[in-house]
């Protein structure tokens, strides 16, 4: 066998490549070949460079199945420790998500079920959270800490988060959220849970390898510009780079605050200002919108996506799966609520799992399909690009997913 024949050769593709001018990079008729993990080379059939036989070690026709990027779940809160469905039912009763948060429930109720679980118990309490995500098409993942708020239990998740990506082949990104909310033992000592943030886990985390990224949750239930700016200041003493929970409540001028910080991302952006979002433009900060928040929540302030669009900043879609308000494990549904309810197109949701989720985590290297990105791909059971924001559910749409050049069950 010729050593520099490609891999693997899919022909007869439909091709959603997020290049080039055309809508969705669409090339039908398309091919795309793989080799050592990387895209060897995409276009039409028409245009090999030669017999597809001799061109590569695999040859695959895919009749004209659809074919785009790996997905990217640029925000979850994967990991944690039981669950939050009664707080589903004070909501419907006419709870509001501040008044849990503050009898005692919210983010601070799933912080007792972590800090609870061991490290198996958590393993196996996220695995399959994990496993339906990969099932619907994701190739990389971000998995926030933030359920610990101590030392050890923060270490534990980022731990677990680390061996999901290990177990399941997927790209885990692991983000330090150690500003979330505030411990029950520091209720009375704000600026001592800010320093052991700052001083002692943040440190320690990363000198440990176990963080990719740092996040905090500026909110009026949450922390304060003031603190948010310490921990990003350790973040960049450390090398590290920030994203920011902002304007999901209210307008604490946080998506200006990270954008300084030439922040990867600010996310939610409900309530996301004029001035905030000329400062993302400006920084290249990417607006991640949540609908599954939205959607749980029974938000009615929608994030402002014309101004958004006006200011080119670019647009990504997660699932923001966590216990309280988005338990959704469907990035695809994600897409699809994105389109329903913030009014965008299916190209840009789509974009918004893709590229501009890639961007969101700070990975240039997919996201898209061009020659010399990682093979991260998912073939689909579809013909065109919108099915995939317009069927609600369908289980069993992916027919293969390829991460890094490596095919896995489309049901792993």
């Amino acid at each position: 066998m010729n050593a520099s024949r490609w891999d693997r050769l899919l022909l007869d593709a439909t091709l959603a490549t997020f290049r080039g001018d055309r809508p969705y990079g669409l090339i039908e008729d398309g091919a795309i070949a793989l080799q050592d993990g990387r895209i060897a080379w995409v276009g039409r059939r028409d245009e090999l460079p030669g017999a597809p036989d001799a061109l590569a070690a695999q040859v695959q026709s895919l009749d004209g199945a659809l074919v785009t990027p790996g997905l990217v779940d640029c925000h979850t809160h994967l990991v944690f420790g039981g669950d939050r469905a009664h707080e589903f039912d004070l909501r419907l009763n006419g709870a509001s998500y501040e008044e849990i948060a503050r009898a005692g429930g919210g983010i601070v109720s799933t912080v007792a079920a972590t800090r609870a679980a061991g490290e198996e118990a958590l393993f196996r309490q996220s695995l399959p959270r994990a496993r339906a995500l990969l099932a619907d098409g994701v190739t990389t993942l971000e998995i926030k800490s933030g359920y610990g708020l101590e030392p050890e239990t923060e270490r534990r998740m980022l731990r677990v988060a680390r061996r999901l990506g290990e177990t399941l082949g997927l790209d885990v990104r692991s983000t330090f959220l150690g500003l979330h909310a505030l411990p029950v033992e520091y209720r009375d000592d704000r600026d001592g849970y800010v320093a052991l943030v700052c001083d002692q886990m943040l440190p320690a985390l990363a000198a440990e390898g176990l963080v990719d990224a740092v996040d905090a949750f500026c909110e009026g239930i949450g922390f304060t510009r003031a603190e948010t700016r310490r921990v990003f200041d350790r973040a960049r003493q450390l090398g590290l780079p920030v994203k920011l929970h902002a304007e999901q409540l209210s307008d604490l001028d946080g998506a200006a605050l990270v954008a300084e910080y030439r922040g990867l991302s600010a996310d939610h952006l409900e309530h996301l200002s004029a001035s905030g979002i000329a400062a993302m433009a400006a920084a290249g900060t990417v607006a991640v919108l949540l609908p599954g928040a939205f959607y749980a929540l029974r938000e009615t302030r929608l994030p402002p996506v014309d101004a958004l669009r006006a200011h080119g900043v670019p647009i990504a879609v997660a699932t923001d799966c966590n216990p309280g308000t988005s338990p959704l494990l469907s990035l695809r549904l994600a897409a699809g609520m994105a389109c329903t309810l913030f009014r965008l197109t299916p190209e840009e949701a789509l974009r918004g799992v893709t590229v501009n989720a890639a961007r969101a985590l700070g990975l240039d290297d997919r996201g898209a399909l061009a020659p010399g990105l990682r093979a991260d791909l998912a073939v689909w059971h579809l013909r065109q690009p919108a099915e995939l924001c317009y069927w609600i559910g369908g289980h069993g749409l992916l027919r293969e997913l390829v991460i890094e050049g490596r095919s896995m069950a489309a049901t792993a």
